[in-house]
């Protein structure tokens, strides 16, 4: 299957925790814990599982981690589940819960890293569901080099009111129309019991369900495992054969190092711009490659957006959700058309023991009004766009898939905020007029600290209908449900003093999504003269496990991995 030989008993990695006279205390504990001595033969499969009854994107995670189990029992192995942490974005959201977010990768990472090394896994299924905790797992499983796949929750269904199709971009976004007077609030408050009727990440081509989309490119899940809903059968079979394979994956020690090249990585930003993926992915592809010794730079991301075609327009950007990208092929149709076009390397190796090619060899597009052909695109470049300029010498990312036509350029006054709440605020109390570009700094991995996502901002933009008219620039980041002429990820950060501390009430500020540029029009003495005069405010946290992340955060434009 692998073309390679299997390995022999005493070649497993938990041989060291159970092999001699030496290991009997070890043996003795794992027989206190339940298992016989024929399990403890077996090879040991970790089952790295961060389920919580707390939101819906894990809520199913313990029936998927079960059904992991019973596949790893089927497959010969013995399965050693442990957990990890998981926030739910949408939940924590407009608090300073949110800061945690991006920082919980890392903690995630890091106990992935702890749990299957100190108890020695010969492979390991991580099983989660939701935005950081997909990345934090395979950044802890690759820097073990250990064999791993990856098995996702799977999107929610959507829910349905007064005849329409409804999920939570809908009740994101409905604040900011009751503000505006186009939503009464009964009908606000009725969203409230049907945007989520189902179990699973969010319904669209959000952060949780881009990652999800990434593993199976990357060749590191089954086929399916970004767009089958969480609630089909054929969500708890693939766990279970994903429980199989992590068991032949351990028997012929196939590890992410004989299956990942800077191709694969290149692979996947492909696969992000024809799917027009959250700008996270731009944080979470660097930091995975760099786990493996791989360099993935914004320049990789720019370079490759401008020849790859925008196929695919789910929420937020359109009106197609996951199950519509699931029923009309899924992402192997996907990836099947873009090898069929060259823009996919077909070669690229797979947990499943077939190359990308081979295992989409029977993929076919059932749907082109979801997944439309290379010869009629929405675009003829992919759905991010990085820009360069004065104001973000290292690069800005923003969502072209998710921008109006009347925002691909932008020019007008700058309203500079140094905080989330203080920009909300202005927003709420109608501060920020048509024509303006809000410049919310302070919010990077340092300086917020923990980079925390902008949704309530962005929503109360569009729910007011102000996306086709004001432009928003940050050194923080937007969740995968934002739209609109937002500009996140601006490097280097204000707290390291890059450009955009320097910007001032009143300055023009201009950007061009055709010529990858974002500019401050103001002249160089005077901004040699500000920053001579700059003050950094001291990070905000000063105690816990956020001010040690923020003293060992890197840039963003590099993933923001922790030096």
């Amino acid at each position: 299957m692998y073309q390679r030989h299997p390995l022999e008993e005493d070649d497993f990695r938990s041989y060291e925790l159970k092999s001699d006279d030496t290991k009997v205390s070890a043996r003795s504990l794992m027989k206190g814990a339940g298992l016989t001595q024929e399990q403890i033969d077996r090879p040991f499969i970790g089952i790295c599982n961060a389920y919580s009854n707390f939101f819906p994107g894990h809520s199913n995670l313990d029936k998927i981690g079960q059904a992991v189990k019973d596949g790893v029992l089927m497959g010969g192995g013995t399965p050693v589940e442990f957990g990890t942490i998981g926030i739910c974005d949408g939940m924590v959201m407009g608090t300073d819960g949110m800061k945690y977010s991006l920082p919980s990768r890392e903690l995630i990472a890091d106990s992935v890293e702890t749990m299957a090394r100190a108890h020695i896994c010969d492979a390991v299924v991580l099983v989660c569901g939701c935005d950081k905790i997909i990345p934090g797992m395979m950044m802890g499983a690759l820097r073990l080099d250990v064999p791993f796949l990856v098995v996702t929750a799977g999107p929610m269904l959507p829910g349905h009111y007064n005849g329409a199709r409804v999920d939570v971009q809908t009740i994101a976004e409905s604040a900011g129309k009751v503000i505006a007077g186009t939503l009464d609030s009964e009908e606000y408050c009725a969203y409230e019991d049907e945007v989520c009727p189902t179990c699973g990440s969010c319904q669209g081509m959000f952060t949780a369900n881009s990652m999800a989309c990434m593993t199976e490119v990357l060749g590191l899940s089954l086929p399916g495992t970004g767009t089958v809903p969480a609630v089909y059968a054929k969500r708890y079979h693939m766990a279970k054969r994903s429980g199989m394979l992590a068991v032949e994956l351990a028997r012929y020690d196939l590890r992410p190092s004989s299956l990942l090249t800077k191709e694969s990585f290149y692979n996947a930003i492909k696969l992000d711009m024809m799917l027009g993926c959250s700008t996270n992915t731009a944080l979470h592809l660097p930091a995975l490659a760099h786990e493996m010794g791989i360099d993935i730079t914004l320049d990789d991301f720019d370079r490759i957006g401008r020849v790859t075609p925008h196929l695919v327009r789910l929420s937020p950007s359109g009106p197609h959700l996951m199950v519509d990208l699931d029923n009309a092929g899924g992402v192997s149709a996907v990836i099947r058309q873009a090898i069929e076009a060259g823009v996919l390397w077909g070669e690229q190796k797979s947990v499943t023991g077939k190359t990308l090619q081979e295992a989409t060899r029977d993929a076919a597009v059932r749907d082109e009004s979801v997944i439309r052909p290379f010869s009629n695109p929405y675009s003829p470049e992919g759905g991010l766009a990085v820009l360069y300029g004065n104001l973000a010498p290292l690069g800005a990312v923003i969502k072209t898939a998710g921008v109006d036509a009347n925002m691909l350029e932008h020019r007008g006054k700058a309203k500079v905020f140094n905080s989330h709440q203080e920009a909300l605020n202005a927003m709420v109390f109608g501060d920020i007029l048509p024509g303006d570009v809000i410049v919310l700094r302070y919010e990077g991995p340092k300086g917020g600290p923990g980079m925390q996502e902008m949704l309530m901002l962005t929503a109360l933009m569009c729910g007011m209908g102000m996306d086709k008219d004001i432009a928003l620039i940050t050194d923080g980041r937007f969740s995968g449900l934002s739209r609109g002429g937002v500009i996140g990820h601006v490097s280097p950060e204000a707290a390291l003093g890059g450009p955009i501390a320097l910007v001032e009430t009143g300055d023009t500020v201009s950007y061009s999504i055709a010529e990858r540029s974002i500019t401050l029009e103001v002249s160089e003495e005077e901004l040699a003269r500000r920053k001579a005069a700059l003050v950094i405010p001291a990070c905000p946290v000063q105690t816990g496990w956020l001010a040690r992340y923020a003293k060992l955060v890197g840039p963003v434009s590099g993933g923001a991995v922790l030096e």
